[in-house]
Parts: C-alpha cells; sequence; structure tokens
C-alpha cells in the first residue's frame, strides 16, 4: 500500500513530460500485453494444426500409394481399391479433411507421370472429389470460380469443357488465364478455339504462359490461324503472329502481306518481324514501295527485314536513305550497301566528308 502511495506522490511530482511518458507506457501494456498472449496462443494453434495435417497427409499417402499398387489387370477397380475409395468419400465429407485428400494428391501426381498419374486423375473423380469442385463453376466469387478451374485443370477433368468455356471473357483477368491455361492444358491447339470470341485483352503474361504450355507437346497440328490474325481484338493477332513466328506458318504469307496496312501500328511492326523470319521476299517490294507513308518504327523494322532479305537490285533504294535523318536506318541502309556494292560503299566513305557518316563507315567495316 505504501508503494503505490509513493508512486502516485513520484507521478504527481515528476515534470509533465515523464507523466506522460509513464501513462503512454501504461496504455501500451494494456494493448501489447493481449496481443502477445493472442500470438502465443496463434503459434500453439498453428503447431497444432501442422501436427494434425500432417498426421493426416502420412495416412492418405499411405492409403493412396496401396490404391495405386493394390489394381489389377482383371478389374477395372479391385476390391482393395474399392475401400480405399470409400474411405476418401467419407474423409472429404470434412471440408478441412478434403483439402488436405486434394493437396496429397496432386503432391503424388507432381512425382510420377505415364499411367500411374492418370489413376491419379480418375481416382479424384471416383472418390467424389469432382463434385465439389464442379459447384465452384457457378460461384459469384471470383476467388473460388478460379480455384475450381485450376484444379479441373490440375486433374486433366476435359468433362468440364463446356462450363469452363462460359467464362472467357470474365471481368477479372485471374478467372480469364485459369480458363486459358485449362483449355491449352487440356486441349492443346484445338484449345486456342476461346480465342474465336475473346473480347478482352490477352496480357504479354497470358501470351508467354499459353506459348510455354504449347511449346511442351510435341508433334501437334496447329490449326489454321486466318481468323484470327483477322481478329478485332489486337491482342489475339499479336499472339497469333508470334505462332507463326515459332511454327513457320509460311502458308500464311498472303495473309501476313494484306495486314501490312493494318490500322493498328505496332501489329504492322510485328507482322514485318514475322514477313522477316519467314523469309517473304514480295513483301519486301510492298514495303519499298509505301516507305514513305510509313511511321519511322516500321521503316525500321524495313530496314531490318532488308539486312535479312537484301538483293542487288536493293541499291538504288539504299543509296537514298544512306544519309537518312534516323541513326538506326542510316546504319542499316550502309550495312546492306557494303554487302551488296563494296566498291560503291568504299568509294562513299572516301569521298565523303561527313564526320558521322565516315565513324559509322569505320564502324559497319571493322564490324
Amino acid at each position: 500500500m505504501n508503494e503505490t502511495y509513493y508512486f502516485i506522490e513520484y507521478f504527481k511530482q515528476s515534470p509533465p513530460i515523464i507523466q506522460v511518458a509513464w501513462i503512454f507506457s501504461a496504455v501500451f501494456s494494456v494493448f501489447i500485453i493481449p496481443l502477445i498472449i493472442y500470438l502465443n496462443y496463434l503459434r500453439w494453434h498453428l503447431r497444432k494444426n501442422e501436427i494434425v495435417v500432417a498426421k493426416y497427409q502420412a495416412e492418405y499417402e499411405q492409403a493412396l500409394v496401396h490404391y495405386l499398387y493394390s489394381g489389377n489387370e482383371e478389374e477395372e477397380i479391385s476390391s482393395e481399391q474399392q475401400l480405399i475409395i470409400d474411405k476418401l468419400k467419407k474423409c472429404i465429407l470434412t471440408p478441412f479433411k478434403r483439402k488436405i485428400v486434394i493437396s496429397t494428391l496432386l503432391k503424388l501426381k507432381n512425382e510420377i507421370s505415364g499411367e500411374v498419374a492418370q489413376s491419379i486423375e480418375k481416382l479424384y473423380c471416383q472418390s467424389g472429389l469432382i463434385d465439389y469442385t464442379l459447384p465452384k463453376l457457378t460461384s459469384k466469387k471470383w476467388y473460388t470460380l478460379a480455384k475450381g478451374i485450376r484444379e479441373l485443370r490440375q486433374f486433366q477433368v476435359k468433362e468440364a469443357h463446356d462450363q469452363v468455356a462460359k467464362h472467357i471473357n470474365h471481368p477479372r483477368r485471374q478467372v480469364r488465364k485459369e480458363m486459358q491455361l485449362y483449355m491449352v492444358n487440356l486441349f492443346y491447339f484445338e484449345g486456342l478455339d476461346f480465342l474465336n470470341v475473346l473480347k478482352t485483352p490477352l496480357s504479354e503474361w497470358d501470351q508467354i504462359q499459353l506459348l510455354e504450355v504449347l511449346q511442351r507437346f510435341d508433334n501437334q497440328k496447329i490449326p489454321n490461324i486466318t481468323s484470327w490474325l483477322n481478329s478485332s481484338n489486337d491482342s489475339v493477332v499479336v499472339f497469333v503472329l508470334k505462332l507463326a513466328k515459332i511454327y513457320n506458318q509460311f502458308e500464311q504469307k498472303e495473309v501476313l502481306i494484306d495486314m501490312l496496312n493494318h490500322k493498328n501500328k505496332d501489329i504492322v511492326v510485328e507482322v514485318i518481324s514475322v514477313l522477316c523470319h519467314l523469309e517473304v521476299f514480295e513483301a519486301k517490294e510492298v514495303l519499298k514501295n509505301t516507305f514513305e507513308q510509313r511511321t519511322q518504327e516500321e521503316q525500321i523494322a524495313i530496314f531490318k527485314l532488308m539486312e535479312n532479305l537484301y538483293e542487288i537490285n536493293d541499291e538504288p533504294f539504299l543509296l537514298d536513305y544512306i544519309y537518312h535523318e534516323n541513326f538506326e536506318i542510316k546504319v542499316s541502309a550502309l550495312k546492306i550497301l557494303k554487302s551488296i556494292n563494296s566498291y560503291k560503299f568504299n568509294f562513299l566513305k572516301s569521298s565523303s566528308s561527313e564526320s558521322e557518316f565516315l565513324q559509322i563507315a569505320h564502324f559497319i567495316e571493322n564490324n
């Protein structure tokens, strides 16, 4: 009691700044002590949860491995496998256990391949897990919908194609991305049919992911891409131009030449790059004839094309641009001229007094 009295007297006689410090310390203590207790409780709860999860994972892993190796050629599902399926059906009634079963199935599936992986995909349907996933495709919560589509892709459920396809133009990019990956992972080039009705932009990252998936599969016949090249969705056109380049779609050269008049100038630059890759010499004459009407980006792309597709009769055209105001065009013109007519190149170099021109010529000569 005396200690409390002395503390109160000390507090009253202390300077205001000391009093404020004590008040703040008391307030912080009121908040911090309960938080520390709560955090310790959370840590204890998480550790306990981890132990429970690890226990169930080990149990389910053992059951799944037993399922995979207890089959026989005489029966589609052996009696032992049926017992395991029945056990899983009971387990997945609980959301907590269902989540562990799915993660265990995915873990095993990622570690194996071939017929064993297909067995896990069948088990996903046989155990009734798919019945909990399909309703997610009608969810109004975008993250639930995206998760459902991802799960169907991971377990290769092709039967959900029509339900997944309804979300081609979903307002959420995450849902569209999962839909696109589902289509391409399960149906390869045929899965690209969604491009016919895609109205939303196909981001650069989405395009990279789709191309990465497609290039995993060998001996796949690429469909006719003409309709996609004529799409009103510019991002679809850009993506399909990448397909044309990667898969050497030389049969599309007429369509590509027509696209040199596309209203989107960034697409025109991409088209020129594809035509250069495919070595379409006919395109060069079209581009030379319309060179002055094109943007500077297009003009630079034209000279990049000519560096790969030059011919002797290009010399008069090149001479018109060796003093062009754009540095890249000037360098390309001189570089090609040196390859076509080294005598003319040396004559121009020796007769010129312009320092920048001479520097470029010396650079080309030494590289």
